[in-house]
């Protein structure tokens, strides 16, 4: 299957989601995270808000939910300028903007991440296969930044339900692997 077919029939699945199903999942999947040894060691962690039922980690990052154990001391989620990815540091109660996609981001004057401040990076994805590569949005911009030189060395983890953990992906030569996948049934 091409990869604009298989984007298109799993975002369908996501969003055909039953929002009780959604979010127990994504408790789920934060709550695995929150387990992950890498994860309770970084103290700056790249994010992102959750954008047409993508897996939400607003339980991680905000005071929903149960007591966290161990939190980031900074956390970073992008605003979309032209081609790339600029990283703002936000925290509950910064304001947050409707990017050019339409997704939440953090104000322009936010204070910046950069590469070099970094820990970790929960990439959004479509999909993951058992080998860390991601399906995107198709808009390149995980795969621009982490093709990079200054961001190639960071660990990341995929994000996505486990539905759409899969053994294979159409890969293309420019397409990186993450080095962990998580989904509500943990971290592979």
């Amino acid at each position: 299957m091409l990869k604009k077919e298989l984007r298109s029939s799993l975002l369908k699945k996501r969003r055909s989601m039953p929002e009780k199903e959604w979010r127990e999942k994504s408790d789920r999947l934060c709550r695995n995270l929150q387990n992950f040894s890498l994860f309770q060691t970084a103290k700056t962690v790249l994010a992102y808000f959750s954008f047409r039922q993508e897996p939400d980690l607003s339980l991680l990052f905000t005071n929903i939910g149960e007591k966290k154990t161990f939190s980031p001391e900074t956390w970073g989620f992008p605003r979309c300028v032209e081609k790339s990815l600029i990283w703002h540091i936000w925290q509950p109660g910064n304001s947050l903007q409707k990017g050019a996609y339409g997704i939440l981001e953090p104000d322009l004057n936010a204070p910046l991440l950069q590469s070099s401040e970094v820990d970790l990076i929960l990439v959004p994805a479509v999909a993951c296969n058992v080998n860390g590569y991601r399906l995107g949005y198709g808009g390149g911009f995980y795969d621009r930044m982490l093709s990079s030189q200054e961001w190639a060395s960071k660990p990341t983890i995929g994000i996505v339900f486990e539905f759409a953990y899969l053994q294979d992906l159409p890969i293309d030569s420019w397409d990186k692997p993450l080095d962990f996948v998580c989904t509500e049934n943990g971290i592979k």
